[in-house]
């Protein structure tokens, strides 16, 4: 009997994978022929383009309706001629573990953490499929949160690419429990919940040791906590200063909620990356966002939700209405004030306070404050991708970046409603709408 070597047994198997790997018969290889294709948003759209991915990556986009066989005999053609293209959409605000509604109160005693983890799974796909294929969580129950992201980034569900955030906030703020009785509060009272510079500082490291790609806190009141302690500026600068030292040194960004803008202008002095809401941003506060290079996340859409709800429901507090009535009224405006100065703007909704899957509307509120439709593109494309730190793999349609790619029936560029209801929806190559 021969006995066989170990090369002459390793020989054939090598073989195999290499002719395997130079035929690209282990890819999935996608051709798509597009009728519009806006790759940049801030650069012109080009016609009669043919876009090439394998498995989640884009690896060709040239001119012309080029033959799938060019890409292998495996590829498939995808035909989206009669479509304008995009880059995914990004959604820097969201809150995927709720809806705000009259029954929060009663669901937040009622459903288990795991049970919340699975609304959040359904809250993810409805921001998909509305071609959202980014997300920023910036107030979640952490755990669950860290565990649906985490599963989407492994492929064990689908879902949006989410960049998930540990909260740090005071006492009585804006990010502690409020609106139960003191027992209840005492329970729920979390850990990143801070007092001084140093317990701040405990905090942020202690969210970071736990998961958080960034850093939420909130360095004025805000409008859904159920006491009357205003939008001002409530955490210190030696606290903010702390929480954005600690943070830097250990890799993260930090976003801070804001509405008042002596609280904007706190936040910006003590080196946030992004003010989200912004509601009062002032000249004051727009000569710092320039100097930093901060953004600002409008959430136009949160201040509009608010607002109606305040005005024709009854499940709010007279403490919630009130500043429901005052921020909503204050934040398009203001938002045109920024945007005119120069001020850099990522799109936010506050998705969680508005409907889930309706995040779309915020490009039309933009609009209406006088933001152009490619700034407004380029706010949920571009300027995401930049303030996630994430521009070398998402944000624009190029060789080498994921395959997250959005289709609209007619240009956006033209009537910025076309994004409130996208034909076609990709993320890291796979399929999720085609209408």
């Amino acid at each position: 009997m021969k006995i066989l070597s170990k090369s002459s047994c390793i020989k054939p198997a090598v073989l195999l994978i290499a002719v395997l790997t130079s035929h690209s018969l282990l890819a999935n290889t996608k051709v798509l022929h597009i009728g519009s294709l806006l790759a940049e948003p801030g650069k012109a759209a080009k016609s009669k383009q043919t876009l090439v991915l394998k498995d989640d990556v884009i690896t060709h986009i040239v001119d012309g309706y080029q033959s799938p066989a060019l890409y292998g005999d495996d590829a498939k053609l995808i035909d989206l001629k009669n479509r304008f293209v995009m880059p995914g959409l990004m959604d820097m605000h969201v809150h995927l573990q709720f809806e705000l509604g009259p029954k929060n109160d009663s669901e937040s005693l009622k459903m288990s953490d795991q049970l919340v983890a699975m609304r959040s799974l359904m809250y993810a796909m409805r921001t998909l499929k509305a071609g959202f294929t980014t997300v920023r969580d910036v107030g979640s129950s952490a755990q669950e949160m860290y565990a649906v992201r985490d599963a989407i980034n492994m492929g064990w569900v689908d879902g949006p690419r989410i960049v998930a955030a540990g909260g740090v906030g005071i006492t009585g703020g804006h990010a502690d429990v409020s609106g139960v009785k003191p027992d209840l509060m005492e329970l729920y009272t979390d850990s990143s919940i801070c007092d001084g510079p140093y317990d701040c500082r405990r905090a942020t490291r202690d969210a970071i040791k736990y998961g958080a790609d960034l850093i939420k806190i909130t360095s004025t009141g805000g409008v859904l906590t159920d006491r009357a302690t205003g939008t001002g500026q409530q955490m210190e600068m030696d606290e903010l200063k702390e929480v954005v030292l600690a943070a830097k040194r250990m890799g993260r960004k930090v976003a801070s909620h804001a509405h008042q803008e002596d609280g904007i202008i706190a936040a910006l002095e003590a080196g946030v990356d992004s003010i989200e809401h912004g509601s009062y941003t002032g000249k004051a506060a727009i000569k710092l966002f320039k100097k930093t290079g901060a953004y600002l996340v409008p959430t136009l859409l949160a201040g509009h939700t608010v607002l109606e709800m305040a005005e024709n429901s009854d499940f709010m507090s007279d403490a919630i209405k009130d500043k429901a009535r005052k921020v909503g009224k204050e934040m398009q405006g203001n938002l045109g004030r920024a945007y005119k100065a120069g001020v850099n703007i990522a799109y936010g909704t506050d998705s969680g306070v508005s409907k889930h899957g309706t995040n779309a509307y915020e490009a039309v509120l933009m609009a209406k404050a006088g933001i152009s439709n490619m700034d407004v593109i380029k706010s949920a494309t571009v300027n995401g991708a930049d303030l996630l730190g994430m521009s070398d793999k998402i944000g624009t349609l190029a060789v080498g970046k994921q395959a997250d790619i959005i289709a609209t029936d007619g240009s956006p560029l033209d009537d910025i409603e076309q994004l409130l209801d996208v034909d076609f929806v990709m993320k890291d190559g796979k399929v999720f709408v085609n209408k």
